[in-house]
């Protein structure tokens, strides 16, 4: 890679600066300060940046995030921010959110740059669960896991949604698992039985857990066993 290119993606400037600092004799490649953008790095390159080390990314990245409520999980955003905020990660703006919560919607949001990886999550065809802890307006009436083990009728939809299980925690509060991702589909299937959701938490996606330890803004990398879980990437198939 060239290294112009290199440092505009790490330091997240355009390629004009990167040449500046370049030229401000800034950056050493393997210890000898390097002052043209065409020299070409390899993987095993070690580049620093005024003293700093710069990582280069060898392969996939994927993380869980317990994300807080106020955030919104696009990538920019001109009217909110944005749960990149919390990502201390080289050229993180190249992270997406593998199934999206809105803004008010607390809990479990997986972290990629890749995306044959999100894409068996957020596909509806792979069916992929989800679990949700529900807290509600009025009461859980007693019909209502039936009724949704049974599939319900949303607004302006013409199929029912797929079998979900409900289980109470109690009285206004329950965990639902669902395997389809709808727009606004937890709050709008609440809706459909006469209820309203006051606070919606996501605790599953697939097989990964959110991690009890980690607090509101706080992410961690996914172990091997947890990336596996959705499908096999390349790079661990391969080991």
């Amino acid at each position: 890679m060239r290294l112009d290119k290199f440092l505009s993606q790490q330091l997240e400037v355009s390629r004009a600066i990167a040449a500046r600092e370049l030229r401000a004799r800034k950056v050493t490649v393997d210890g000898e300060v390097v002052r043209e953008g065409a020299f070409k790095i390899s993987a095993e390159s070690q580049v620093e940046y005024d003293g700093n080390a710069l990582t280069q990314q060898t392969g996939p990245r994927y993380f869980m995030l317990n994300k807080p409520q106020g955030y919104v999980c696009s990538t920019d955003d001109p009217d909110h921010p944005t749960i990149l905020y919390f990502l201390e990660e080289p050229v993180a703006y190249k992270l997406h959110a593998a199934g999206r919560l809105d803004i008010d919607t607390t809990g479990l949001v997986l972290m990629t740059d890749d995306g044959q990886w999100s894409h068996r999550i957020t596909s509806p065809k792979h069916h992929c669960e989800k679990t949700y802890l529900v807290t509600l307006e009025s009461p859980v009436a007693a019909d209502i896991a039936a009724q949704f083990a049974a599939g319900v009728q949303l607004n302006n939809e013409k199929e029912l949604t797929r079998p979900a299980v409900l289980e109470q925690v109690s009285e206004r509060q329950a965990r639902l698992t669902i395997s389809e991702g709808r727009y606004h589909q937890v709050k709008r299937m609440f809706a459909a039985v006469g209820n309203h959701v006051v606070a919606l938490h996501r605790e599953r996606i697939g097989e990964i857990v959110l991690d009890e330890d980690l607090e509101p803004g706080e992410y961690r990398a996914l172990s091997a066993d947890e990336i596996a879980s959705v499908g096999l990437p390349k790079e661990l198939n391969r080991k």
